[in-house]
């Protein structure tokens, strides 16, 4: 039995769907330091480029290729040297390493509100871009795992948010009328407009946006603590 809830008195909502990254996730935090770890322990292995050099160059290739890309040290290391130096490249991925376990953390309140929303009888979801490892290994890091009733990643639908296609996939596994579904996402492009094509109410997680966004779509709600989610709903 779903708990009922009326938005703007018009629409009942049985769901409700996360972005992972920025949303739930401070990922960023640990993204930027992590990586300047990585840069620095390349540096101190012998690689000739300035830390400052080497921020601007690794945020270039991550613009690129995207903040999941696996091979993003390898693809550093080869615009420089012109090939990938095995040594410096263990450098940086035991620095990255060592950083992630200890900076990666959810956001305050994230934990207090699941349960809460849970409890009230939601349908709850995860719509990612990040690969389906890389997505449950954090939920578990973050003892988050057990709210979500679906978990929708890269590998599940085969395509990035911003196609669309991971949100129908999630519609789908639900069961649930898309207008009776809020999708939670940080990112503009790749949360809030590919979900409000599909006919599902949004919200704006500005709080983890890590960039300014140009355009002039809005969501139908803006957050600046995801504690506020229990306002709208």
């Amino acid at each position: 039995m779903y708990f009922v809830v009326y938005i703007l008195g018009v629409v009942m909502i049985k769901a409700v769907l996360f972005d992972l990254d920025n949303t739930l996730i401070d990922f960023m935090k640990m993204k930027k330091r992590a990586t300047d770890a990585a840069i620095a322990a390349m540096i101190k292995a012998g690689l000739k480029i300035s830390k400052k050099d080497g921020r601007e160059l690794l945020d270039k290739l991550f613009r690129k290729h995207g903040l999941e890309y696996q091979q993003i040290f390898n693809e550093f290391l080869t615009e420089i040297l012109g090939y990938v130096d095995l040594k410096i490249l263990a450098g940086a991925v035991v620095a990255y390493r060592s950083v992630k376990g200890d900076l990666l953390q959810s956001y305050a309140n994230v934990k207090p509100v699941l349960k809460k929303l849970k409890k009230k009888g939601y349908k709850l979801g995860i719509v990612t871009d990040a690969p389906k490892f890389q997505a449950w290994t954090r939920l578990y890091e973050m003892k988050l795992e057990k709210y979500f009733d679906i978990v929708v990643t890269l590998d599940d639908s085969g395509s990035l948010k911003h196609t669309g296609l991971p949100f129908e996939r999630a519609i789908d596994m639900l069961g649930i009328k898309p207008n009776e579904i809020l999708m939670v996402g940080d990112w503009i492009s790749r949360d809030i407009i590919p979900a409000n094509k599909q006919g599902m109410k949004t919200v704006l997680a500005k709080y983890g946006q890590w960039k300014i966004q140009i355009g002039n779509f809005k969501a139908d709600f803006e957050i600046d603590d995801i504690n506020e989610l229990l306002k709208i709903l």
